[in-house]
Parts: structure tokens; sequence; C-alpha cells
């Protein structure tokens, strides 16, 4: 092996990385596109919208409800070693609404739409249906990504915050129940701990999850492969790509937020 050989395999695999990134941004302008002009197809925006939204409560609430009960308890074991086991109200709600809410939604999003989406249209693809769309005149990105994306951008903030009032409210139940705290006081101290930002905050980040969790769906679905081994390799790829954009965008911005 040559001592320019390690050199030539780091560069193959960032070119290869930034070609990867420019075909994503390129697909994402085209979707974004697609959703200012018409047609406008409300039969797939209503079903994208029960499938990514009401369809999602279930895992999103027991989720939620499970996380700020497992956070009152850390939070309480540990401030009990400084004597400080009163900020568990505070606590709670600032974790769950500008963090763990957001995050966690995104990622069960991720998991449970992505997939689902990749598999979806990475089948239509393999059964020839979307070679059929083109036949009948129907752009395949105005058809199958846009309603999806379109869905994805407005109900997934409504699903973060649905996940922070029952990630806030399981922890108040172990709060109050098993820690002993007033009920009163611990819903007061919630209320007056969070600011307006906070909840922006949250609902912003749900608004880019839901955008990155249907852009990887349609995006590795579209791309995917002929035969089985393409759909499973469409379905694998989008939940990881969409599981490590949403950690990275999650990161850029509670910076972009709270860097002050």
């Amino acid at each position: 092996m040559s001592p320019a050989a390690p050199l030539a395999l780091i560069g193959r695999a960032v070119l290869a990385g930034l070609a990867a990134v420019g075909r994503v941004t390129l697909f994402a302008l085209q979707a974004l596109s697609h959703l200012l002009r018409p047609p406008f197809y409300g039969r797939e925006f209503a079903g994208a919208l029960l499938q990514i939204g009401w369809l999602s409560l279930p895992v999103v609430g027991m989720t939620a409800v499970f996380t700020g009960g497992a956070l009152a308890l850390q939070i309480y074991s540990g401030g009990a070693r400084f004597s400080a086991e009163a900020v568990v109200p505070q606590i709670v709600a600032i974790g769950m609404v500008r963090e763990l809410g957001p995050v966690l939604v995104g990622l069960m999003i991720a998991a449970r739409v992505t997939s689902s989406i990749a598999a979806e249209i990475a089948t239509m693809k393999v059964t020839e249906q979307i070679d059929a769309l083109v036949t009948l005149s129907t752009h395949p990105m105005k058809y199958l990504v846009a309603p999806r994306l379109l869905a994805a951008l407005l109900v997934v903030p409504a699903l973060v915050a649905v996940g922070d009032v029952i990630g806030i409210a399981g922890g108040y139940a172990v709060a109050t129940g098993p820690l002993g705290f007033n009920a009163a006081g611990y819903l007061k101290n919630t209320l007056d701990f969070l600011e307006p930002l906070d909840v922006l905050s949250s609902l912003a980040k749900g608004c880019a999850f839901g955008g990155i969790a249907a852009l990887m769906g349609c995006y590795y679905g579209m791309g995917s492969g002929r035969g089985a081994q393409g759909v499973g390799r469409a379905t694998k790829g989008s939940v990881e790509a969409a599981a490590i954009l949403i950690l990275a965008a999650n990161f850029l911005l509670t910076g972009v937020f709270f860097s002050a």
C-alpha cells in the first residue's frame, strides 16, 4: 500500500459524504418548492395527518408519561444528596419542555413514521406504481412527498406540545404520590418557572424534527433499490439518518435559543 492510500480513502469518504449532503439538500429544496405550488392533494394530506398525528398519540403519550415520572424520581434522588429535593417541579418542567419532550417525540416519529413512509414509497417504486404516476402526468414529489412533509411540519409540533404536557403530568403524578409533594405548590412552581421562550423552542424543534422525519422517509423511499432488499435498506437507512439528524438539529437549535 502506498503512503498516499490512506489519504485517498479519507478523501473518497469526504467526497461521498458531501455528495450525499448535496443530494439531500436538493431533494429538500425540491420538496419545499412543491409545497407552494398547486395542485394540492387533500386526500393524501388528510391520510398523512391521520398517520403521523392521531395514530402516533398512543406511543407519544406512553413515552412521555413514563419519561416524566422517571425524571421526577431521578431528580428527587439526586437532589436529596444536596438537600435540594424541592427543585423537582422546575427541573421536570424545563427538562421535558426544552429537551426530552421534543427529542423523544422526534425519535418516536422517526421510528414509527419515517420507517413507514420509506417502506411505503419504496414498495411503490418496486411495484412500479411511481412509474404509473408519471405515466398519468402526476408528479411523484407533488403527490407523495409534499402532503407528507406538510402534514409532518404541522402535526409534529402539536405532538410535542401534547408530549410536554403528558410528561409534566407524569412527573406531577409521581411527585405528588410517592414523593409526597403538595399538588398546588407543584403546579405553581411548574407554571412560574416556565417561560414563553421554553415553549417556543419546544414547538420550533417539533417543526424541525417533523420535517426531518418526513424528508428522510421520502428521500430513502424514492431512492430505494429494486426488490425486497432495496425496501429493507431504504427503511433502515431512513430511520438511522432521521435519528442522527434529529439529534444534530436538537444541538443546533438549543444553541440558537439558549446560547446566551
